[in-house]
């Protein structure tokens, strides 16, 4: 680890902001120093506060960003090969489809930020530490935007189909990063942290995992062809015969059994008969989206990985079900209960969470049936254009959450989690939150 040594630096959160204006000039000029022309000039921004610009489609190759901020800036679709990228704080930024070989990513927190696709061969993401003088004169640790650390920092982030082959990333911290069908071959991850990963189908062949922690990672179709295993942790890792029971394999097909459902639902439950796919495994389940799942049994089943936009799933019970890495966009969950579901990763962008009434045909009395996602896991989850008008959340993970622009009214979130929560713009009215949360 070798650390960078500056003096009379501001604090992160005293970084001179850039605007978009000021920035489109140096990035202009950029493009012009790697084409050689006159009036060019390399792009160099140490320690400054750029979040939420638009990188968009550049070429900042050679570019030094060191210590800066990027957080929710706009990299996608750039070229970045050989920048320096050391101890930045890129939370929540997208970088997919971009090229950042031979970057230097030494110490960043890249948090929540969307990698997908994005080609990260030879890169560096080992430690970095950035060091200032003290009050006494003293070298010490300069602290980061989101704490002290050297480790670089990935958790949550989204990494599907990137290519890490070659990358240096001892003692980086992937936990609950989305890794899957990703590229690492012959790379060193010595010492990494995989907790509740999502690395499907990754290719390992020829990686250093020594003294690694996959604790409840997800592990289908991985190969691990001469990889360096000692010392890995495996426990309670996920695999395809751990998951749960096919839908067809009982006597009647899935279709059959929907059909079954479907009469249940129009006759009142007189005829037909109600469908229960408690713990079976559904990820292999086509077109799933456009059936009708009203009122479906569904507790401990999984759901990881599928589309489920616009799907249709009102006053389903769905209780410690698995929705991790599901694309949610616009579901109909409304009176659902979803009590300690794993939706991390999910992306539930204007989903409907909100209430449903009934009234009883014969003494007009009401009910109100809330959504229920108390306890639910729903770290890094993009929540944005929700609507959770009353649900209840009650101790429920929204670490890293995006709940901008939200419908809370009435929502109930004692006891919950909403570290680094973006509720910008959200409806609060009458909201329960923790005065401390």
């Amino acid at each position: 680890m070798q650390p960078t040594i500056n003096n009379e630096l501001p604090p992160p959160k005293d970084l001179p902001i850039i605007t978009q204006e000021d920035m489109n000039v140096v990035l202009d000029r950029h493009t012009m120093f790697l084409r050689g022309q006159t009036g060019g000039q390399r792009a160099i921004l140490q320690y400054k506060n750029l979040s939420y610009l638009d990188f968009y489609n550049r070429d900042l190759s050679h570019s030094d960003f060191t210590g800066s901020i990027l957080s929710n800036a706009d990299l996608s679709l750039g070229t970045y090969k050989s920048a320096c990228f050391f101890a930045c704080d890129m939370t929540n930024a997208d970088l997919s489809h971009s090229d950042f070989s031979r970057s230097d990513l030494r110490g960043s927190y890249l948090a929540g930020a969307n990698i997908s696709g994005t080609n990260l061969t030879d890169a560096d993401l080992r430690n970095g530490i950035i060091m200032e003088k003290g009050l006494k004169g003293e070298l010490v640790n300069r602290t980061r935007t989101n704490g002290e650390g050297s480790n670089t920092i990935l958790t949550g982030a989204r990494l599907t189909n990137t290519n890490l082959s070659n990358a240096r990333a001892t003692n980086a911290d992937f936990t609950d990063a989305d890794l899957s069908g990703s590229k690492i071959c012959n790379a060193h991850f010595h010492q990494s942290i995989f907790r509740g990963a999502n690395l499907a189908h990754v290719n390992f062949t020829g990686t250093d995992l020594t003294q690694s922690n996959m604790k409840n990672a997800i592990m289908i179709g991985v190969n691990m062809t001469n990889t360096e295993q000692l010392g890995i942790q495996k426990t309670q890792i996920i695999l395809k015969q751990t998951i749960g029971e096919e839908p067809n394999s009982q006597e009647e097909t899935l279709e059959e059994r929907l059909e079954e459902h479907n009469l249940w639902l129009n006759t009142a439950g007189k005829k037909g008969k109600q469908l229960d796919l408690s713990h079976h495994e559904l990820r292999d389940t086509t077109k799933l989206n456009i059936l009708s799942l009203t009122a479906i049994h569904a507790t401990d089943a999984s759901f990881w990985g599928m589309d489920l936009r616009n799907a249709s799933m009102q006053s389903a019970m769905l209780d410690r079900s698995d929705f991790r890495d599901c694309y949610m966009e616009q579901i109909d969950l409304r009176g659902s209960s979803l009590v300690n579901a794993k939706m991390t990763r999910a992306n539930l962008q204007a989903a409907r969470l909100s209430p449903l009434q009934f009234e009883d045909k014969i003494t007009g009395n009401k009910t109100i049936c809330r959504v229920n996602l108390s306890n639910a896991d729903l770290r890094f989850a993009n929540l944005q254009d929700i609507d959770l008008r009353d649900a209840l959340l009650l101790g429920a993970d929204l670490t890293h959450a995006n709940l901008s622009r939200a419908d809370l009214r009435r929502a109930n979130f004692t006891g919950a989690i909403l570290t680094n929560t973006c509720i910008d713009d959200a409806n609060l009215k009458n909201t329960i939150i923790d005065k401390d949360a």
